[in-house]
């Protein structure tokens, strides 16, 4: 585990409503005095310095709370938030693809959760487990899905859909020589697109 930061010198520069706001934001993450700091590689006595105003953050500290809290640091500082687009056209989803998966961005950027149209080639990384905080939920559109959860495989065709704990070890493989196509849609902001189905491997795929 990493000892926490040293603490730099006050600032003076930022907002007086920054301390509070780091605490609403960390309250709506759901995350503890103790947890946030840990992540932030802060002690618990100096995030609560911040959030009661007796400390101000460097711009890298907003820059870790950000990220921990799913936000931005515009919101941390208060700052108004350009209106979002609602609508996502089909002609401005571009392809990327990461482990043989190809993912399309099916949601707006900056939300609290992703969501991503996903195609699984038959046979490509089949025999990983991922486990990583959030939720998932699946729907699928065209193949068939083989979804392990824990000791549970499912078969999942056309029209079928699962949402489950995604600290529950699971597995996502076509079941079909063409592979399979799925809605994809995951609770945690901070995750880059290919980290999200293709998360850590923690078993040995037996």
């Amino acid at each position: 585990m990493s000892s926490p930061r040293p603490e730099p010198e006050p600032r003076d520069d930022l907002p007086t409503t920054v301390g509070p706001r780091l605490r609403s934001l960390r309250r709506r993450a759901s995350l503890t005095l103790e947890a946030a700091a840990g992540a932030a590689g802060l002690s618990p006595a100096h995030l609560s310095r911040l959030e009661t105003g007796q400390r101000q953050p460097s711009l890298p500290m907003l820059l870790a709370l950000a990220r921990i809290y799913g936000t931005t640091v515009s919101e941390l500082l208060g700052e108004t938030v350009a209106e979002r687009d609602a609508v996502v056209r089909a002609a401005d989803m571009d392809a990327t693809a990461a482990g043989g998966w190809t993912y399309w961005q099916a949601g707006a950027p900056g939300r609290g959760m992703q969501a991503l149209r996903v195609h699984v080639p038959h046979g490509s990384q089949g025999d990983i487990v991922r486990v990583h905080p959030g939720e998932e939920w699946l729907y699928v559109l065209t193949g068939r899905l083989r979804l392990r959860l824990g000791d549970t495989t499912h078969l999942l065709a056309p029209g079928d859909s699962a949402h489950f704990d995604s600290l529950t070890p699971h597995r996502i493989a076509a079941q079909d020589p063409d592979g399979v196509e799925l809605l994809f849609v995951h609770t945690l902001l901070q995750s880059p697109t290919a980290t999200l189905c293709l998360g850590p491997t923690t078993g040995d795929g037996s």
